[in-house]
């Protein structure tokens, strides 16, 4: 007569046990917030469901979960999970990433040529893993550069935006020349606003202190407008 005691008894539960799908997928999260969690910033990972039919061996050892260093947040992801005992396995885990920042959007629609100042822009909460053009945080990364090209209202504030130096800046004194049935006069004035080569702005006429119109022509030089 064959015995089945214990020892056999527990030999095949422990053949059989299984991994939770759930704890794959929780390391899969945890490993996509250690990655990209930084200060200032609010991050939502959701782990995408897997296959009930996937029956994993028990893992003796703690899950790994691999993210790439140099992988850039993205919107969808597919993480990695191993275990990394002998005869272990790998399930891939795919899951959606939320990473927001508060970064600038114009508070109004702005002209290639034209400055950013703290009066254009705002701070707003914005997903940045869908902000594929990059995005700006905070003015002193503009530093005095001009826009490259024209922005509509609430637009976010990106490094493709931005273009060189500006040209004039506000306080800049400047040379104003005004052109008329070819006849051109020069004058000394102060620029009240800043730009780069083809924004208007107002400038002061230092001699008899009326303020016009101008667009920036080279670096401080601005043309008076009709």
């Amino acid at each position: 007569m064959l015995w089945l005691g214990a020892p056999c008894g527990s030999t095949v539960a422990a053949a059989t046990a299984t991994q939770s799908l759930d704890s794959v997928r929780a390391a899969a999260e945890q490993a996509v917030r250690e990655r990209y969690a930084m200060p200032g910033s609010r991050i939502e990972v959701t782990p995408g469901a897997l296959d009930l039919r996937l029956q994993l061996t028990e893992c003796q050892q703690p899950l790994r979960a691999l993210v790439a260093g140099n992988a850039p947040a993205a919107s969808r992801m597919t993480v990695p999970v191993q275990c990394p005992q002998d005869g272990g396995w790998t399930v891939r885990v795919p899951l959606q990433l939320q990473l927001f920042r508060t970064v600038l959007v114009t508070n109004r629609p702005l002209l290639r040529g034209d400055g950013v100042s703290a009066a254009d822009v705002h701070g707003e909460e914005r997903d940045i893993t869908r902000l594929g053009y990059g995005y700006i945080e905070n003015l002193d990364q503009v530093a005095g550069r001009s826009l490259a090209r024209a922005l509509a209202r609430g637009s976010v504030l990106s490094p493709g935006a931005l273009g060189g130096r500006r040209m004039v800046r506000a306080g800049d004194h400047v040379q104003m020349v005004a052109r008329l049935d070819g006849i051109e006069v020069r004058a000394d004035g102060v620029a009240l606003g800043s730009g780069d080569n083809g924004a208007r702005l107002r400038v002061r006429n230092e001699n008899s202190g009326k303020v016009v119109d101008a667009m920036v022509s080279a670096p401080g030089v601005v043309v008076a407008l009709p």
